[in-house]
């Protein structure tokens, strides 16, 4: 078994260094592929039971493992929908049969149907907003869906919350009570009138006027009635009773609302939704009439840009300026990422060594936090490699010098009967 067991042995040596070969060839190859990682040949020495004085000669076997758990450097980029992970942890994509798998590959772009895919046609996972915040998933991939922008769709916002703002001089007259604003009489009278634009549930704007008048010491009367009601040329009376209306009780010592005044008015925008309008900050003093409002909503408008914060949410932000949450992106992790299993175009899949996948948000555990307009580089060294290949090439010389010597005594122990 000696010179068998040598050119065995030689055989062995040669096939591993192949292998070596082989992952430095392919770890040069995807040096420049976004989320790559580093594959490398870990040696094992395989041994055979020898018996008295007759050595058996074993070898070496490989296994190939990957540099998940390392990671790249960043590269910055125009995109803000190219995606880094700085820190441990996952994106979550879904491939064309629908099966998820993690990546560090993030360079996404929008396809034909507006998601988001990377460079390998993989699209990106996230939690949709749709049905109010979400919430992770821990232990599984439910709840998430391909994230979806597409820039043509017109998005109307309707108006739901609201401010107003005003000082109402102490020194005015209080105004009768069958002329007050809410009886909608021709005869109203009122002390201070302002107006608010709200959005319906199409983007359509309605404007809301508001009347402030004084009903006697430090009460006033909050009355909001809707525009298109109003009489022609005029405003009283309007065709429908008020929207909503309101006493507000005002401290004497300070000018601020009393303890048990509202401090909102409510109403229900014509076509739209549910107002509520915050007036926490009205005072009465002995000053001048002044107003400052806002109310928010958006009439139609398309998506612009995207923007992700680093706490993985996705606002789009539209022409005119205003922002809306669309997704919020988790990250998954296991116990031991390099045991994933590696699977083509970057992307790894749990196996029975790694641990099942958790998921959670940036920043949450161990997870690392999501860096927009950045993709992670491939983990490869060069140099190393180039180093790596030489030291493979003369390993795989003199392992076949092994085989070269014992082929040739092997050749003369042959030649000997002759």
């Amino acid at each position: 078994m000696g010179l068998y067991g040598m050119m065995r042995t030689g055989v062995s040596g040669m096939a591993a260094q192949s292998n070596r070969l082989s992952t430095v060839a392919d770890n040069i190859a995807n040096s420049s592929t976004n989320g790559y990682k580093r594959a490398k040949a870990e040696f094992s020495s395989l041994v055979l039971p020898s018996s008295g004085g007759s050595y058996n000669s074993g070898g070496v076997t490989t296994s190939i493992r990957y540099e998940i758990s390392k990671s790249g450097p960043l590269q910055y980029t125009t995109s803000g929908t190219d995606l880094a992970i700085e820190g441990g942890g996952f994106f979550v994509v879904q491939g064309t049969n629908g099966q998820p798998f993690l990546t560090r590959a993030g360079s996404f772009v929008p396809n034909a149907q507006g998601e988001l895919v990377n460079a390998a046609g993989y699209k990106l996972m996230g939690y949709s907003y749709a049905n109010g915040t979400p919430a992770v998933t821990a232990n599984g991939y439910a709840g998430l869906e391909a994230v979806t922008i597409a820039q043509s769709e017109l998005v109307a916002t309707p108006s739901r919350n609201g401010k107003l703002a005003a000082n109402l001089p102490a020194s005015s007259t209080a105004v009768a009570a069958a002329d007050l604003p809410s009886a909608n009489a021709a005869t109203a009278q009122y002390t201070h009138k302002s107006s608010l634009v709200a959005y319906d549930n199409l983007g359509g704007k309605q404007l809301l006027d508001v009347y402030m008048t004084k009903t006697g010491p430090d009460t006033w009367e909050m009355t909001v009635y809707d525009r298109a009601d109003a009489a022609p040329n005029t405003s009283f009376p309007y065709a429908n009773p008020p929207l909503a209306t309101t006493t507000l009780t005002f401290d004497p010592t300070n000018g601020k609302l009393a303890g048990g005044s509202p401090t909102d008015i409510s109403l229900t925008v014509p076509g739209g939704d549910a107002l509520t309008i915050d007036l926490s900050d009205m005072t009465q003093l002995d000053t001048g009439f002044s107003v400052t409002g806002e109310v928010d909503g958006s009439a139609p408008y398309a998506i612009d840009s995207v923007e992700i914060a680093e706490d993985g949410t996705i606002f789009a932000q539209y022409a005119d300026g205003s922002m809306r949450a669309l997704y919020r992106i988790p990250l998954a992790n296991v116990q031991s990422p390099d045991q994933l299993n590696v699977i083509t175009g970057n992307v790894f899949s749990e196996s029975a060594d790694s641990g099942g996948v958790q998921l959670g948000f940036s920043g949450s555990g161990n997870l690392g936090k999501v860096v927009s307009g950045a993709v992670e580089s491939s983990n490869v060294d060069i140099a190393q490699e180039l180093t790596d290949m030489i030291e493979a090439q003369r390993n795989y010389t003199a392992n076949s010098k092994s085989f070269q010597t014992g082929s040739e005594l092997m050749e003369l122990l042959v030649n000997l009967k002759r």
